[in-house]
């Protein structure tokens, strides 16, 4: 069955709302939980799920997301799976950028027409989830469905950033409305979930029947699924819901993104990251082991290969290769790492250069921030927004909503306050 599926992850906006951490990658790039990278949730999702057959839609800075696909997922070459990254591309007919989901997607069906293909699944590219696909393609095969919509339970306070679907007693989309600013919109369409009112939000996972996938995006000037293409598809064809009871969060804005990756330093996370029977896969880097010496580590993470020094981590995430100096104390932050090491030789030729070594020095602070790749902090700098500032561009830095990110391969002078 699953030679029939092919799964479509979409992953070719411009990521504005992840900005600055998509300054210098596309959004399916971004490091998440100190080894992983966004994509690589969609990715597992479909191969713990037993499907293998993949194109990633992108067109934004995607060099870095093509080198981390091939060189993390290689199929069996007797498998006939495949995990693709499919870029925009001119043609003769069109020599416009991807207009929107719907859009890329149209502009790809003629790399889609396998004969052996029946049946497409739409995956989010920014979204944090477990779930298991295969059980939402069989309630499609067993509903007859020409597309299926998994749909998560929504918080009445969650609605307006939400497709909303109202849905009959055999699980028919009967109504739906995108991202509902008032809230008399979906009057009646509320649900009783474990006691508490509840609606049911699109999660932007689409399984459609391939013909009738093509034959919805015949009009050229349709170009969104959320807005244009699902409203289409309940007037036209058999469009049913599947309900999602499981964790789900849409990662798509810093504020999220920095919420979903401390929350999985709690004791008991949401998603469950040491589940072997349903793994998130990732590149394997073959490095050693974290080294801490002389430190206090409270309710954080530290990847493999890091290097802790005297310091105090707490409730934090400490990235690959990433080394903290003597007397630091990083707390509510992600620090995502770096790509290399330093030599020692490197390291004194930085001192002598008045440069800060690769990664954070000594007797430093870093609360609620998020310090991206190859970063170079020196020694006594606090990274605090003791100002309580909410939004504000400086040199190597953004702050937004209240937290700092600091930009890939930035380099922080000793003594800097921010």
């Amino acid at each position: 069955m699953r030679k029939e599926v092919l799964s479509v992850i979409l992953g070719g906006g411009r990521g504005t709302r992840l900005f600055p951490l998509t300054k210098e990658r596309c959004k399916p790039a971004v490091p998440l939980f100190g080894k992983y990278r966004l994509i690589d949730i969609p990715v597992s999702n479909c191969l713990n799920s037993d499907f293998n057959r993949m194109y990633i839609l992108t067109q934004f800075l995607s060099e870095s997301l093509n080198k981390h696909i091939n060189r993390t997922y290689k199929m069996d070459a007797f498998s006939k799976g495949f995990i693709d990254v499919m870029a925009a591309e001119q043609s003769m007919e069109d020599t416009n950028w991807f207009q929107g989901t719907a859009d890329a997607v149209r502009r790809c069906l003629k790399h889609f027409n396998d004969p052996a293909i029946k049946y497409i699944f739409i995956l989010s590219g920014d979204q944090l989830y477990k779930m298991d696909l295969m059980k939402m393609y069989q309630f499609h095969l067993d509903k007859g469905a020409d597309l299926t919509v998994a749909c998560n339970y929504a918080r009445p306070g969650d609605v307006k950033e939400l497709g909303i679907m109202g849905i009959d007693d055999m699980h028919r989309i009967t109504r739906f409305v995108e991202k509902p600013k008032d809230m008399g919109l979906v009057d009646g369409m509320a649900l009783k979930y474990k006691g508490e009112e509840r609606y049911l939000g699109s999660m932007g996972i689409y399984l459609f029947r391939k013909e009738a996938l093509i034959e919805l995006l015949s009009e050229q000037n349709k170009v969104d699924f959320g807005k244009e293409i699902i409203p289409d598809a309940i007037r036209k064809k058999k469009t049913c819901a599947y309900l999602f009871d499981g964790y789900w969060r849409d990662i798509g804005t810093i504020k999220n993104f920095y919420e979903e990756n401390l929350s999985l330093t709690s004791q008991m996370p949401p998603i469950d990251m040491f589940d072997e029977r349903w793994q998130i896969y990732t590149r394997a880097r073959h490095l050693p082991p974290a080294k801490i010496q002389d430190s206090r580590i409270d309710s954080s993470i530290v990847a493999e290969g890091a290097i802790v020094l005297s310091s105090a981590i707490k409730n934090s995430i400490i990235g690959l290769r990433q080394r903290v100096g003597e007397g630091t104390a990083v707390e509510n932050s992600i620090a995502m790492g770096c790509d290399y090491y330093e030599t020692v030789d490197e390291m004194r030729e930085d001192a002598s250069r008045d440069i800060p070594s690769l990664g954070i020095g000594k007797d430093c602070e870093i609360k609620g921030a998020i310090i991206d790749k190859n970063v170079r902090i020196g020694d006594g700098v606090k990274i605090t927004n003791a100002e309580g500032v909410e939004d504000r561009d400086g040199e190597n830095y953004y702050i937004r909503e209240g937290i700092i990110i600091i930009n890939k391969g930035a380099v922080i002078p000793s003594g800097t306050v921010i």
